[in-house]
């Protein structure tokens, strides 16, 4: 009888691995379990329907410094499998892909369904078989192999496991892996967006800044993008890095806190003061409201006029000390206490999963069971948006693939 390989979840990391395993050894059969009715659905939602697959930065140590936890345990298995290499295995199918200005990588027909294809098409020619609405209901080692029992009372035997069910936002996701003998670091919620009830910047829902900062009031912690405002607060890569690097924190602190934002990005408050200066001179007879001296959107210079009570009429050379300098104050120090957060289920990252110590970075196996491999999220990894955590999928998933396939070669 073949080897069998059992992955469990039917994601980036898992497919990936399976694709790669039954590619690299004929002998092997592969079984995919899903315990939902669609397979790669981040894949699918991911990038807004693109699927941002891996990001252009090429400096190994400066990739891996994008993960605020595993990022050296990355940093090792980018040297058996990097974003060169995904970039490579996509275009050596037929898959092309192209980076943006910020780094991130989607396909050149940017639609997710391409990279959903690419990967079907390598599970068929493989031999690769799915078993979809599959829920295992336990794990038990046997003398040389793995029993599996689902939640219909079947049984599956396994040569080996992949354990690729992804991050989950509830303790009782990992017990099994736990029943296993595996350690848990608890799962908090990571790439978050600030909810804001009730306060008037909602109204500007849909507005972008292309750079602003954001800084947790009396944390080391900041973060300079993109920021969106949204009908329920503010969003954007700035945003959402934020709330990765602060996850933990942040999930301490009840999603209860005080975020200072500078809509200058790096400007201070000398700078902006000097420039005020200059515009009172040569630009005293126009209007403020009319002549915003930064590239903000209208309609948040507008409000933050209001915001600063400096009437639509006024001029540069009428503006009154009190409210230029409140006006100062909200431009490169505005404050906002967030209460809540929101996530998107599809994209939802997890901070937390298998405790690294206890897993080897050179084959994904389980260092406390043989047989036992992980691969994505499930593991306790998380990158920043930006392609970081696809590319963790992707290099976990070929390392276990490729360890598994060597082992049973024989």
């Amino acid at each position: 009888m073949n080897p069998h390989l059992i992955v469990i979840g039917g994601g980036a990391a898992g497919i990936f691995c399976a694709v790669n395993a039954a590619r690299l050894n004929n002998k092997l059969q592969v079984t995919v379990l899903e315990k939902s009715s669609k397979l790669l659905s981040k894949v699918k939602i991911s990038g807004g329907g693109r699927c941002n697959v891996t990001n252009h930065i090429s400096d190994p140590d400066l990739f891996s410094s994008m993960y605020p936890r595993g990022n050296r345990f990355v940093r090792k298995a980018f040297y058996q499998f990097f974003n060169s290499d995904t970039i490579e295995w996509f275009e050596s199918r037929g898959v092309k892909l192209h980076a943006e200005k910020d780094g991130r990588m989607f396909p050149t027909t940017n639609n997710s369904q391409t990279i959903i294809d690419c990967l079907m098409k390598e599970a068929n020619l493989y031999g690769v078989q799915f078993m979809m609405h599959c829920t295992v209901k336990e794990i038990i080692k046997t003398e040389k192999n793995w029993e599996l029992l689902l939640s219909d009372e079947r049984r599956l035997i396994a040569s080996a496991i992949c354990m690729a069910t992804g991050g989950g936002n509830k303790p009782e996701h990992f017990q099994m892996i736990q029943s296993l003998g595996h350690s848990i670091h608890q799962p908090v919620p990571s790439l978050f967006t600030f909810n804001l009830p009730r306060h008037p910047i909602t109204e500007l829902m849909g507005l972008s800044v292309a750079n602003a900062t954001v800084k947790i009031q009396s944390e080391n912690l900041k973060e300079s993008g993109p920021l969106l405002i949204t009908h329920w607060g503010l969003s954007g890569p700035a945003v959402l890095r934020l709330s990765a690097w602060g996850a933990r924190m942040l999930a301490e602190k009840e999603y209860r806190f005080t975020i200072i934002v500078n809509w200058l990005n790096q400007q201070k408050e000398e700078q902006v003061r000097l420039l005020f200066q200059q515009l009172r001179i040569q630009n005293g007879s126009k209007k403020i409201s009319a002549s915003c001296p930064y590239e903000l959107p209208q309609r948040l210079w507008n409000f933050l006029l209001t915001q600063s009570e400096i009437e639509e009429e006024c001029r540069w050379a009428d503006l009154p000390q009190k409210k230029q300098n409140r006006l100062i104050g909200l431009l490169v120090g505005h404050e906002f206490n967030v209460e809540g957060k929101s996530t998107f289920k599809e994209e939802f990252v997890t901070a937390g999963g298998v405790d690294l110590k206890e897993i080897q970075v050179a084959t994904m196996e389980s260092k406390l069971q043989e047989g036992l491999y992980f691969a994505g999220e499930v593991m306790d990894v998380d990158g920043i948006t930006g392609g970081f955590n696809f590319q963790h999928a992707w290099t976990s998933g070929f390392v276990a693939a490729t360890a598994i396939a060597k082992k049973f070669a024989h």
